[in-house]
């Protein structure tokens, strides 16, 4: 399962359709705060757990600038204030959906 388009619906979301027809909305601020980067989230590396240094707001943190695929498994975001390492698997956006049926149809 893909995403087969991305669409700026206003400038607090994001809208993705799905190859299986389902259309979801993500909040720009949940996706940004949800970025799954080391530097955001943390990991974890030879059973050593590294916590991300909290940052300061940098002004464009919330506004999304582009959207580029990553192989056919994700997208990488670029947001105003130059972050762009997240790389947003398909399983973890349709996990950010706000509707009810995010993961009915996932396979």
């Amino acid at each position: 399962m893909i995403v087969t388009q991305v669409k700026l619906e206003n400038t607090n979301e994001l809208s993705l359709l799905w190859d299986d027809g389902h259309k979801c909305i993500i909040p720009l601020r949940m996706l940004r705060d949800q970025c799954p980067c080391a530097g955001c989230q943390g990991e974890t590396i030879l059973l050593k757990t590294y916590k991300p240094e909290i940052q300061p707001e940098l002004p464009g943190k919330y506004t999304l600038k582009g959207a580029a695929q990553v192989g056919n498994y994700a997208l990488q975001f670029t947001w105003g204030d130059g972050h762009n390492t997240g790389i947003y698997t398909w399983v973890n956006l349709r996990s950010l959906c706000s509707c009810d049926d995010r993961l009915g149809k996932m396979k």
